[in-house]
């Protein structure tokens, strides 16, 4: 039977609460222990991946196929336990099954209210292999008084309640704002926050307060005494370097004994970090830097390319070089040269996204990195930019575009060289899709099994003819253009294993240019970098030796 830490948080958002719990995972690991996170999200979408990525950040996509939480990516990057659609839960989706439930007759004509029915719900979702791990961490979305958030806090409380005396504890995250007026840690916000922590019910067992400063004993003390925890309950989490640095510095404050002395575990078994000390040494010992490109069409908000970001991380670790990310917005350059703004790159990646906006400067961003020789990585829409340039530039299709960008003009304009994709196999069904669908939850998603082409770029990368990746796509490369682009060089060198499906380019006069259907960035680790993202920097580095 698993026992729960429920992770909340308090003052103000975006303290690192996902950081915070992923960091407690890998120490739990650490120490022999079997962990599973899951996030509970107040909002009322059913789950995120209609929202904007600028409101939202970036839509982490599980093997399973559920479009989740970033947070659910840092869980993966720091445990390397794969999230499942089991691991992601909103108040949308809650409400939804209830009254999915009430529609059947399930409830015997009860009235439906949020205590029972709702918080019912948010607890059986809780109890979901729970007898798989030793550890299950579950972080509540928000801040301690949202008003969206009351029924998760009420349905923890009572779960915490319902099960035997000490195999939950709370963890509660707070902020210490410095005032520099007066040179003083004030420990008002954090009082006032468990105090509204209480008020509900739960009494929180350990504070991780975010700080700038060091917090002096007094302060640690004082804030023991007011928010009655212990005093070594009380964990500082300062700025970092690098996120990978929060393992060690959260062990160096004593996070993961003070949750096993919570739960009375003694002795507690010893840590063993050599991973993360390897980790950190990677990141702080480096022989050089490169610098790489992110064309995108949502570069003003960095957790929109959250996964991106990190997986180049992970690809600079594994080749010790510093990896320098410049986000470049695709848009600027739609009616003009990419050359100008592009010029001094190492490699260049272009990621996915939606809709037309930014497309055309994608486009000249993939034709820079042929033309020049540069290393250059399209990631799902960057894929479908790549061929629609190789069929407009060397082809000769110059109408060669995407239904998806006619679908949304409504009206015809190019030749569709990719197309809206209407069905495919999942395990032994076949899926059917219409243009107009409904949005959520209906494009392709999740792990799909690909087979390379024997001798190219990506089979001697993975080192395997069959790979499994995660995917999030509704448009598709049409197979029939597939001859007229392999004449010119551009070589479909992965695809479904039934073949009607392209899953990676690449062109073969090319030191590096490589497209996949695909999101690798969605399973690289800082101890276990992607092969696709190690290659791509380890060319990014041969590619600035020439410059």
């Amino acid at each position: 039977m698993a026992r729960f830490v429920f992770i909340t948080g308090g003052v103000v958002s975006s303290l690192g609460k996902g950081l915070a719990s992923a960091a407690l995972g890998a120490l739990l690991q650490a120490r022999g222990f079997s962990v599973r996170l899951r996030k509970l999200d107040p909002y009322l979408n059913v789950d995120p991946g209609t929202m904007s990525p600028f409101e939202h950040g970036e839509v982490f996509v599980t093997d399973d196929g559920a479009e989740t939480d970033l947070d659910l990516g840092h869980y993966e990057r720091f445990t390397g336990v794969p999230a499942r659609n089991t691991d992601s839960i909103s108040s949308g989706r809650v409400y939804s099954n209830v009254l999915e439930k009430e529609r059947r007759g399930d409830y015997l004509g009860k009235t439906i209210q949020v205590v029972p029915h709702v918080t019912n719900e948010i607890k059986d979702f809780l109890h979901i292999g729970e007898d798989e791990v030793d550890f299950m961490l579950c972080e509540i979305g928000g801040t301690v008084g949202d008003i969206e958030g009351l029924p998760f806090f009420e349905a923890i409380r009572q779960f915490s309640h319902d099960r035997p005396r000490g195999e939950c504890i709370f963890m509660h995250l707070t902020l210490l704002p410095y005032l520099a007026a007066s040179g003083e840690l004030k420990t008002k916000p954090t009082q006032h926050s468990v105090k509204e922590l209480q008020s509900i019910g739960i009494a929180p067992d350990i504070l991780v307060c975010r700080s700038e400063h060091p917090i002096p004993d007094k302060e640690r003390e004082k804030i023991a005494l007011f928010c009655n925890v212990r005093k070594d309950s009380v964990v500082a989490a300062y700025d970092l370097k690098s996120i990978y640095e929060a393992p060690l510095a959260y062990h160096k404050q004593g996070l993961d004994q003070a949750v096993l002395d919570a739960f009375n575990i003694s002795p507690a078994p010893k840590p063993d970090l050599q991973i993360w000390n390897d980790v950190y040494d990677r990141i702080h010992t480096t022989d050089g830097e490169v610098n790489i490109a992110i064309v995108g069409k949502y570069t003003q908000l960095e957790d929109a390319y959250k996964s991106f970001k990190e997986a180049l991380t992970h690809g600079g670790m594994a080749n010790r070089v510093k990896v320098n990310v410049s986000w470049v917005d695709a848009e600027v350059f739609d009616s003009e040269d990419a050359a100008p703004y592009l010029e001094g790159f190492h490699a260049i990646l272009v990621p996915g996204g939606f809709g037309e906006r930014g497309t055309e400067g994608k486009i000249k961003a993939a034709e820079y990195a042929r033309i020049n020789k540069i290393p250059y990585f399209g990631i799902c829409l960057g894929m479908q930019m790549a061929v629609i340039e190789a069929a407009r530039n060397v082809v000769g299709m110059v109408n060669a575009g995407s239904e998806e960008f006619d679908f949304e003009a409504g009206k015809k304009r190019f030749e569709p060289v990719v197309y809206h994709l209407q069905e495919w196999v999942q395990g032994n069904a076949k899926i059917m899709r219409k243009a107009d669908d409904n949005k959520g939850g209906t494009m392709r998603l999740g792990s799909y099994n690909a087979t390379l082409t024997p001798g190219s770029k990506v089979a001697n990368i993975y080192g395997s003819l069959t790979i499994e990746e995660r995917h999030r796509h509704r448009y598709e490369v049409d197979t029939k253009y597939c001859a007229r682009l392999e004449e010119v060089g551009l070589c479909f060198s992965g695809m479904s294993p039934d073949g009607k499906l392209p899953e990676i380019v690449e062109w073969t006069d090319h030191p590096w240019f490589i497209g996949v259907q695909f999101h690798p960035e969605l399973k690289s680790k800082p101890f276990a970098p992607h092969p696709l993202f190690a290659d791509f920097v380890r060319a990014a580095v041969e590619s600035s030796r020439l410059v």
